[in-house]
C-alpha cells in the first residue's frame, strides 16, 4: 500500500543517532541546544524551546501566555484535537472559527464576525490558535491586525508548516504572532521520531516555556531565591511537566533540518504534478495563496459534491492507496459533544469534511507510484460518477 505520508531517513540521519548512542549524553546533553539554535537560525527568530511533541509545545505556549480558568481560546475545527486540547489542559474553554473551503484555514470573514459578536457580549478570546492546514500559512497579517484591535494573543499551530513562508517570511519567524509551534512526528516535513518546538521573539515567554517543560525546576542562578545554598542548588518555581526531548531525538531532528528545503521543494513538485493530472477531474485541490510558499505536509482534494466520500475512500483503499481524511471536525468528537458543541457547529467545516480525501505525498514518493495514484483516482472517480 502507498501510504499518505512517510518519513525520509538516510544514512546521515542514522549515523547522527548512532553517534549520540555512542556518546556520554543520551538526554539533557548538547544536541538539544544545537537543534534549537539551528531552527532559530533557519526561521529568523530569537528563541526556541524543543520538547517531546507539538502537543507539549502547544500546552506550554498556552501556559506561558497565562491561559487559565475563565479564559477563552479559539482555534480551527479542521485540525487534530491537540490544537484545542491544549487550552483545556489549562482550565480554559475552547471555541471554533469556521474555515474557508479553498484552503481549509480559518476564514478571516468568519473570524471578524465572531470577534465583533464576542466583543458585544463581553466574551473575547485570550488566545487564538490559527492552524496552517496542510502546510498553507493562514492570513497572518489579517489575524495580527485583528489581535491589535481586539486584544488577543496568537499561537501559530504550524505543525504542518515548517519550511513554508508567508510574505517572504519563514513560518516561525514570529512577525505576526507571539509563539509558533512545530511538529516533528514521522509523517511531518522533517522528523525527530517524536518531538516538537515552540519559537518566539519574547524572552519572557521563552523562559516560561522552558521552565514549564522541565518540571518547573531551574538551576539558573539569576532567578534562584538563595534559600537553598550550594552549587548543587535547584528550585521548583512552578508546577511543570517532563516535556523534555532527548539528545537522540534532537540528533535526528538536527540532521533532518539540513534537508528541509529539499523536502519542501520535492513536495511542491509532486503537488504540481497532481494539480496538472487532476485538472479535468471532478475534484478540486486546495489552493496556495499568492505570496505564500506551501510546505505541502498533505495533499488534499475536495470531491465534487455529487460523490459519496465514503465510497470513494473505500475504493481507493481497496486499490492499495493509503488515503486518509484530515480531519474530523474537533467539535464532532464525543468529548467535545459532551461540552455542548452541536454536531454541525461550523457550516463550511461541515462541507469541507464531507468532501475531503488526503492522497499520498512524501519526498520518497516515486514517479511510478505517483502515476499509479493518479490512474487509480481517475478510475475510481470515473466508475463512481453519478
Amino acid at each position: 500500500m502507498i501510504p499518505y505520508g512517510c518519513q525520509s531517513i538516510d544514512q546521515e540521519d542514522i549515523q547522527a543517532v548512532v553517534s549520540v548512542l555512542e556518546s556520554n549524553y543520551l538526554t539533557q546533553g548538547p544536541l538539544v541546544t544545537k537543534f534549537e539554535d539551528r531552527l532559530k537560525e533557519y526561521c529568523g527568530v530569537d528563541y526556541a524551546v524543543a520538547v517531546n511533541s507539538a502537543t507539549s509545545a502547544l500546552h506550554i505556549a498556552c501556559l506561558a501566555l497565562g491561559v487559565g480558568k475563565g479564559d477563552l481560546v479559539w482555534t480551527s475545527p479542521i485540525t487534530f484535537v491537540a490544537s484545542a486540547n491544549c487550552a483545556l489542559y489549562c482550565g480554559a474553554s475552547v471555541d471554533f472559527i469556521d474555515i474557508e473551503l479553498s484552503t481549509g484555514n480559518i476564514s478571516i470573514a468568519a473570524l471578524e464576525k465572531k470577534l465583533a459578536h464576542a466583543q458585544a457580549n463581553n466574551c473575547l478570546p485570550k488566545v487564538i490558535i490559527p492552524v496552517h492546514f496542510a502546510g498553507q500559512p493562514c492570513d497572518m497579517q489579517a489575524i495580527h491586525q485583528l489581535s491589535k484591535q481586539y486584544g488577543f494573543s496568537i499561537i501559530e499551530d504550524a505543525a504542518h508548516a515548517i519550511g513554508s513562508s508567508y510574505q517572504a517570511y519563514k513560518t516561525g519567524c514570529g512577525k505576526y504572532s507571539d509563539i509558533t509551534v512545530f511538529s516533528f512526528h514521522p509523517v511531518k516535513i522533517i522528523t525527530s521520531a517524536e518531538g516538537g518546538m515552540a519559537l518566539t521573539n519574547q524572552k519572557e515567554l521563552a523562559d516560561k516555556m522552558r521552565l514549564f517543560s522541565s518540571h518547573g525546576v531551574t538551576r539558573n542562578p539569576d532567578i534562584l531565591t538563595g534559600e537553598i545554598n550550594g552549587s548543587w542548588a535547584y528550585e521548583q518555581h512552578v508546577l511543570g511537566f517532563n516535556y523534555r526531548i532527548s539528545d537522540i531525538h534532537a540528533a535526528l531532528g538536527l540532521s533532518q533540518v539540513d534537508k528541509l528545503d529539499e523536502f519542501v521543494a520535492k513536495r511542491n513538485r509532486l503537488s504540481q504534478q497532481y494539480d496538472k493530472a487532476f485538472k479535468a477531474l471532478p475534484c478540486t485541490p486546495l489552493i496556495t495563496k499568492p505570496g505564500s510558499l506551501n510546505s505541502y505536509h498533505l495533499y488534499v482534494i475536495l470531491l465534487d459534491e455529487s460523490y459519496d466520500r465514503e465510497s470513494v475512500f473505500d475504493e481507493l483503499r481497496k486499490n492499495d492507496l493509503g488515503v486518509n481524511v484530515h480531519y474530523i471536525p474537533v467539535y464532532k468528537q464525543p468529548y467535545y459533544q459532551s461540552l455542548g458543541f452541536d454536531n454541525h457547529y461550523c457550516d463550511e467545516a461541515e462541507s469541507f469534511y464531507k468532501r475531503i480525501i488526503t492522497l499520498p505525498l512524501f519526498p520518497g514518493l516515486t514517479e511510478k507510484d505517483q502515476k499509479r495514484v493518479v490512474e487509480i483516482v481517475k478510475e475510481v472517480l470515473g466508475s463512481l460518477r453519478s
